[in-house]
């Protein structure tokens, strides 16, 4: 518990520096190209583009039912899940080797080591802020128009961004240990691709309550059904399925408290692995 208030103490007392290394990175990622920072979004959107025409357009498959009696295009589905989904990649990916890949400059380091995780969230969270908007006006062309379901978006966004700085105090910390794992990382999200409500309605696929349920154990699946509840105006979802929030808080709350105390307890040692 002192692990997890003194993590906590560090992030509060490092905002302002968290938000200028997050845009730093952000630019510095980008500087060489010539499109420079467009290709955080062109890049994800070609994607989307990909898994419609493979999965809706080929398929032929139908609208998607989002709640009883009410169904939406394929297209705008997919769009609603895919956003999140490609902010909770890059963030964790980058978030896993955030800290190994900076050894080099630890001696020169005045501020605390588990910021770092924090500020290359942060930098895929300006990009998440735009495709949110993009995304948001292509949905009103769609005939999917602002309601007042979209302001528990404000919520779920701060409950993605406290899962994944949860998720890389661990994978930082263990990447920066055995090198592997980011790569086991990397494979196992492109695997959860599949296993999250992304590219399909998992409820209609999988006519297997049990494995309903497991699927359902994904917090993934309860952040981005929430981002589409907002989308497409069916609840408010995180009073809807009220023991869903309480599950996913609680997974967050152990996520974190592990993850605040492996890496208060390893991060001296972290120069020892340069």
């Amino acid at each position: 518990m002192k692990s997890a208030v003194l993590v906590l103490k560090e992030q509060l007392a490092n905002i302002y520096l968290i938000g200028r290394l997050s845009w730093y990175e952000l630019v510095s990622k980008n500087k060489g190209n010539y499109l420079g920072m467009s290709w955080e979004f062109i890049n994800p959107f070609i994607q989307i583009l990909i898994y419609w025409f493979v999965f809706g357009s080929i398929s032929s498959r139908a609208d998607i039912e989002v709640v009883p009696g009410e169904s939406v295009p394929f297209i705008a589905w997919l769009l609603g899940g895919f956003i999140l989904w490609n902010f909770f990649y890059q963030a964790t990916i980058q978030g896993s080797k955030s800290i190994y890949s900076r050894l080099g400059m630890l001696a020169k380091m005045n501020f605390p080591m588990s910021i770092i995780p924090n500020f290359v969230i942060f930098s895929q969270f300006y990009v998440h802020l735009v495709m949110l908007v993009i995304s948001i006006i292509i949905l009103q062309t769609l005939g999917w128009f602002v309601n007042i379901y979209y302001l528990q978006l404000i919520y779920f966004i701060l409950a993605t961004f406290i899962f994944m700085f949860a998720l890389a105090l661990i994978t930082s910390t263990l990447s920066t240990i055995i090198r592997d794992v980011h790569m086991f990382i990397n494979a196992v999200l492109r695997m959860f691709l599949y296993l999250s409500p992304v590219l399909w309605p998992i409820h209609s696929v999988i006519d297997n309550p049990t494995i309903n349920f497991i699927m359902k154990l994904n917090p993934l699946y309860y952040l981005i059904e929430g981002y589409r509840a907002a989308f497409f105006g069916t609840g408010w979802y995180f009073i809807d399925e009220w023991q869903y929030t309480l599950y996913f808080w609680a997974f967050v709350l152990v996520l974190y408290l592990f993850g605040a105390a492996i890496h208060v307890k390893l991060r001296k040692n972290f120069i020892d692995f340069l």
